[in-house]
């Protein structure tokens, strides 16, 4: 169960990263940015796979009540999926940024 977030995020998370993989065209396609891409994707991954295990263990669950355990045990997978999702896109966003600072268009003077 502790990594059924991160299956549940994975076919958006396979999306971004074609989005990203793919887009802006008007960049340059060298061998260097195909490499910073695959590292940058790379590395996003791994901080939500990380930040959803996180996410997991610190979890609390409601204590048992007239409503038994499920009245709030959704948040056990809700809370490591938006951990996971907002740890990608922190990622991904500074990985655009620097591409453009790095493959952005020259301005002809």
């Amino acid at each position: 169960m502790r990594y059924l977030a991160i299956l549940l995020l994975a076919p958006l998370l396979l999306i971004l990263c074609w989005g990203y993989w793919a887009y802006p065209k008007s960049l340059p396609r060298t061998s260097g940015r195909r490499i910073f891409d695959a590292a940058a994707l790379l590395l996003a991954l791994i901080a939500a796979v990380q930040c959803a295990v996180l996410g997991f263990d610190t979890v609390e669950l409601p204590a048992v009540d007239g409503f038994g355990r499920a009245s709030g045990a959704i948040w056990q997978q809700v809370l490591p999926a938006l951990y996971g999702y907002g740890a990608f896109a922190a990622v991904v966003v500074l990985a655009m940024l620097l591409r453009h600072v790095l493959w952005g268009r020259r301005r002809r003077s």
